[in-house]
């Protein structure tokens, strides 16, 4: 779904963040992606969903190299790649369902009230579907994204550091999520710092984890 082979970036000539990346999403699979904070888990994400492209190797999407994609080719891979931000970024003047429907408005397809109804329902908030973001809690608001990130029903669900600003509670909550996600089927991939909730996860999911260190990209070792 997402091939990488000896890929980089870097924002500036000579200076690569990332170097010598290779790595094969297939369907069905649950990752982790750790490293130090500054190591460059954002942008690695960043990259699988053409926000940035890479200024080395090759990197395909669905068969599609990504530096050869238009813009509508580029649109085209963000329905089939969901990405839930650490930074929600709601526009607060919408209500909850409303910011969830987006990307349907922005496709200009008509919003299925029931699927709505039922999505909100999925991820525990239709009690909350008129409230507005500033009203939600920091766990709400993480579940708030990732309905939105799903309801393109994407073949991929990117997640960056989605629990990083929650409680242990809410961080399991959302991963139960995540794994259910994953068991429909859906490529799952989470960057985090969290040990502890990557080896939790890991007694439910065979997931890889991968860690980035020095600008690279290696599998990490069975002890975590």
């Amino acid at each position: 779904m997402i091939e990488m082979k000896d890929v980089g970036f870097g924002y500036h000539a000579g200076d690569r963040l990332l170097s010598g990346m290779t790595l094969s999403l297939q369907p069905g699979m649950f990752h982790f992606l750790t490293g130090p904070s500054g190591a460059g888990k954002t942008t690695f994400l960043r990259l699988c969903y053409a926000d940035l492209l890479p200024t080395e190797g090759q990197m395909t999407a669905f068969g599609q190299d990504l530096r050869s994609l238009s813009r509508d080719g580029i649109a085209g891979l963000r329905r089939r790649v969901g990405v839930v931000h650490q930074d929600t970024q709601f526009l607060d003047h919408l209500p909850v369902a409303e910011n969830v429907a987006l990307p349907l408005s922005i496709a200009g397809e008509q919003v299925d009230m029931q699927a709505l109804r039922d999505l909100l329902g999925w991820v525990q908030l239709a009690p909350h579907a008129r409230a507005m973001p500033p009203q939600l809690s920091g766990g709400e608001r993480q579940r708030a994204a990732l309905a939105r990130a799903v309801i393109l029903s994407p073949d991929v669900v990117l997640a960056d550091e989605p629990t990083g600003n929650l409680d242990w509670d809410m961080s399991m909550r959302l991963m139960q999520l995540l794994l259910e996600l994953n068991k429909s089927g859906k490529t799952v991939l989470v960057a985090t710092h969290d040990l502890n909730l990557i080896r939790a996860t890991k007694a439910q999911v065979a997931a890889r984890v991968l860690r980035i260190a020095g600008g690279t990209l290696h599998l990490a070792g069975a002890d975590l």
